[in-house]
């Protein structure tokens, strides 16, 4: 099992706490999201629960026992969720959007998280009107606030991708977070001042990303997916960062390789990081 990365760490509010003066949000119209969903490889391929431990482990085991390319697996609230370097990621009922999607791709697979994250960016603004920044490999921000990330996992066989499983987490209608966190959170509802409703969300999130993989099947796929991201993010180019794991080191960023690795100038010189997280280096 390869994995790409990264759903990032950061705690919801309790299960039992609501925001005070709201009613709970409604659950999904699953009817309604197959409908809107007419045409796409995700139609008659929603499988919803209101509780599970993981979304990524029910599509793990779901695609090791044959489940379609394009069966998506979401739920109304994580018990286990996981996130980058495998820490735990808490996710209340009710409060976000938290979906795995199984997909079996043909190419590329090493450009999948980054044009992951291009569709969740796209979907977020669509409906938000906010613009998301995209901090490598896959955080989701909207200014210097986190409000999600992405989890890819996949399995190969050979040289060929058995199936890759995309975990998507989304903080939608949270108004309370850990002012303890490592990068601090948001919501969209929060951003927007509004209730961002997490069907349309999905239905919007859903069809970027098909539009996304079958993107990657394009022959120019690779200079598309790297410009863009790059377009879409304040922190590949010019810099001063910190990064966390592995490869840990404080350098200037340079851009993205040709796999989407990002390049980092150090004082030792040129580093090509291909896992881990960054950050804002604190001043010297």
């Amino acid at each position: 099992m390869s994995r790409f990365w990264d759903m990032g760490y950061h705690r919801t509010q309790p299960p039992d706490t609501k925001p005070q003066g709201k009613q709970s949000p409604p659950m999904f119209n699953l009817p309604a999201l197959d409908t809107a969903l007419t045409g796409t490889i995700f139609a008659g391929n929603l499988h919803f629960t209101p509780v599970t431990d993981s979304t990524n482990s029910d599509a793990l085991a779901a695609a090791r026992a044959g489940a379609p390319h394009g069966s998506v697996y979401f739920a109304d609230e994580q018990r286990a969720g996981r996130g980058r370097g495998d820490h735990a990621w808490h996710s209340a009922a009710a409060q976000g959007l938290y979906v795995s999607i199984l997909l079996r791709p043909s190419a590329r697979l090493p450009l999948l998280p980054l044009a992951a994250g291009l569709a969740a960016a796209d979907a977020i603004h669509e409906a938000t009107a906010l613009a998301v920044d995209l901090r490598w490999p896959n955080d989701l921000l909207l200014g210097d606030r986190k409000a999600g990330g992405i989890l890819v996992e996949s399995k190969s066989e050979g040289h060929t991708a058995a199936f890759a499983i995309v975990g998507i987490g989304i903080n939608v209608h949270q108004q309370d977070f850990d002012p303890g966190l490592a990068t601090p959170a948001t919501s969209l509802d929060l951003e927007t001042g509004r209730t961002i409703g997490r069907g349309p969300l999905l239905v919007s999130l859903l069809k970027s990303l098909e539009r996304e993989a079958l993107a990657l099947a394009e022959p120019t796929a690779s200079k598309t997916v790297l410009r863009r991201v790059e377009q879409s993010s304040t922190w590949l180019r010019g810099r001063r960062v910190q990064v966390h794991g592995p490869q840990a080191c404080t350098g200037i960023t340079e851009g993205l390789d040709e796999h989407g690795f990002l390049k980092v100038r150090t004082d030792a010189g040129l580093i090509t990081v291909q896992t881990g997280g960054i950050r804002a280096a604190e001043l010297d």
